[in-house]
């Protein structure tokens, strides 16, 4: 496949007339100008593309999602396809699949599953559980009587059904067993987010000690940042190993405050939809979980609250946002749902920049910031 004449974007700037070469998965080599010709005659015509007047970005990494197309990640193998579906027609060519507090027999079949479609997908990266070990103080859209603590038996049993495909994994720190779990999922090598917490500064930062190197939704369903209080948000920001999620809807977080977080931690802002099944679908009344979900202008409250139940959010949406409401510089923006999600994994040698070497992932972009046409491991998704 080869692309040319595009609009380059990635974490490494913006290079216009650029074209890349993919052989396999792979992206083979890059370049500028009419250079790419010489290789036209090796490339089938029909695998030859025109991106003049689209940007191109790395394929976008997810690694916060619970549904979409009407359908969530907790619902088995169809429901998780028809999900996936949804978001990688808008550009999330990689995808952490996340579940919400269950109990624990029923997060430990879903992780089974899971694993047995990473096996065959290399595009699902793994599992993500937030929950079952949050705060019932910041529970937000998490059924309260399936909260437990991180027991060192319950630790075992996701990580054994999980079969070695659990991600990443949010814990409230101060939670009587917490630090210890995080202990055994770090060595697990698995990603721990501190999240869903009434942890202070100093709680956060013992977390982050310990291993956690993401804070999961950063400024929701946690502390607020008060001047004699700092909490959790400013324990990320201080510390560079951690990576800070944000939901980018115009309505988890405002414009301006995600600007101030882009100034406190530029290359450690990893955009995430936490997108439950409305994304992609109608408003309406839906399930997240146990819970009942009521879907209004495109607004996700569990039925008969103002408890945000995630949000309807795809990837190129929440890139838009960030560059138009928030006015976030695009080199910054676009490395927070490709290069910076990527660098939070772990899997930043191969995924996440547009260069020799790394996945063929690729996005084309409009001129209003929406996918047109996706990549991924080389093969034409949309």
């Amino acid at each position: 496949m080869l692309l040319h004449g595009a609009r380059k974007l990635d974490a490494d700037g913006i290079v216009d007339d650029f074209w890349m070469l993919l052989v396999g998965d792979t992206i083979a080599t890059t370049g500028t100008g009419d250079s790419w010709q010489a290789l036209a005659p090796s490339v089938a015509e029909n695998a030859r593309v025109d991106a003049r007047g689209h940007w191109l970005t790395p394929g976008f990494i997810d690694l916060h999602a619970h549904g979409g197309g009407g359908a969530s990640f907790d619902d088995g193998a169809e429901a998780i396809g028809m999900a996936l579906a949804v978001h990688r027609a808008h550009g999330t060519t990689r995808s952490v699949l996340s579940l919400v507090t269950n109990p624990l027999d029923l997060l430990t079949e879903n992780l089974r599953g899971i694993a047995d479609l990473a096996s065959r997908d290399p595009l699902i990266l793994g599992a993500h559980l937030e929950g079952p070990f949050l705060s019932p103080l910041h529970r937000g859209a998490h059924e309260p009587h399936h909260l437990i603590e991180p027991e060192a038996a319950s630790v075992e049993a996701l990580l054994q059904a999980s079969g070695g495909t659990l991600r990443q994994v949010t814990i409230a720190p101060e939670l009587p067993g917490a630090l210890g779990a995080i202990d055994r999922f770090v060595n697990a090598g698995v990603v721990v987010a501190v999240g869903h917490t009434d942890a202070g500064l100093d709680a956060t930062r013992e977390a982050f000690d310990h291993g956690a190197t993401v804070l999961t939704h950063a400024f929701n369903a946690m502390r607020g940042i008060h001047h004699r209080a700092p909490g959790p948000v400013i324990a990320a920001f201080e510390d560079p190993r951690v990576a800070l999620e944000l939901i980018l809807d115009g309505v988890h977080v405002h414009p301006e405050v995600v600007r101030l977080a882009f100034l406190a931690a530029p290359h450690r802002i990893v955009l995430v939809t936490d997108a439950m099944a409305a994304a992609g679908s109608a408003d309406g009344r839906y399930r997240l979980g146990s819970l009942d979900v009521t879907v209004t202008n495109g607004e996700a409250m569990l039925s008969g609250t103002d408890t945000l139940a995630g949000s309807t959010l795809t990837q190129d949406a929440a890139l838009a946002n960030a560059i138009e409401l928030a006015q976030v510089d695009p080199v910054l923006a676009v490395r927070a749902v490709t290069a910076s999600p990527a660098r939070a994994l772990g899997l930043d040698e191969r995924l996440g920049y547009l260069r020799p070497g790394f996945a063929a992932d690729a996005v084309l972009l409009d001129d209003r910031w929406r996918a047109t046409t996706v990549f991924a491991n080389g093969l034409r998704l949309v």
